[in-house]
């Protein structure tokens, strides 16, 4: 199975459309368009009777000490964790793209609902824990949220996003589902998967 995006080749630069942040100037950082951006898959297995898709992000800092703090940086060293951008379920099977914006446009606060186009279901994302303890943000992010990396980090940052074909035509989930959950609903259903992965930084010294 083979996974593109009009918006990116593989390993290249994410557009900030299609982020939740970009740089700014006077900065560092302001609010983006957020849109989801469109996907494409071939080469589909026989069989298949769903999809389902992980967006993730490897190089989220460890210890959030110095993220986002003036005057200081992120160390490139220091160790890194996952971070789920997009979890998303019962795709129907016959379905080939995803267009920009389909699922996502815009900044939504407190974050957007469950159900996604196509009749899908959406997993919370992990901006759900970074925002709550934010009065005015906290909430259930489900679906996706693009990249939003500290502005200070001297790490580049990789979104995977990760397409699974599936011998089953929906998954039980909960309404709240995570990535761990979305992995053990899928357990012994996937008939092929296909990635793609972009770069983002939020950091003018990191170099493309």
């Amino acid at each position: 199975m083979r996974l593109t995006s009009d918006a990116f080749s593989d390993g290249q630069p994410i557009p900030g459309e299609f982020a939740f942040a970009v740089i700014a100037k006077p900065g560092p950082i302001t609010l983006s368009a957020n849109r989801n951006p469109p996907l494409a898959w071939s080469d589909v297995p026989e069989g298949t009777r769903s999809f389902a898709l992980i967006v993730n992000d490897p190089d989220v800092p460890s210890v959030g000490t110095d993220v986002n703090q003036a005057g200081r940086s992120v160390p490139h060293a220091l160790p890194r964790v996952d971070f789920s951008h997009w979890l998303l379920a019962n795709l129907p099977g016959e379905l080939r793209a995803i267009a920009a914006g389909a699922f996502s446009d815009g900044v939504t606060a407190r974050g957007k609902a469950a159900a996604g186009a196509h009749g899908s279901v959406q997993g919370l994302n992990d901006y759900t824990g970074w925002f709550s303890g934010d009065a005015d943000m906290a909430g259930e992010y489900h679906g996706y949220d693009g990249p939003c990396p500290p502005w200070n980090d001297e790490r580049m940052h990789h979104y995977t996003f990760t397409l699974f074909a599936l011998s089953t035509a929906s998954l039980n989930l909960p309404v709240r589902y995570t990535a761990a959950d979305l992995q053990a609903a899928m357990a012994g259903h996937v008939l092929a998967s296909a990635s793609l992965t972009g770069r983002y930084t939020l950091n003018p010294a990191v170099a493309y």
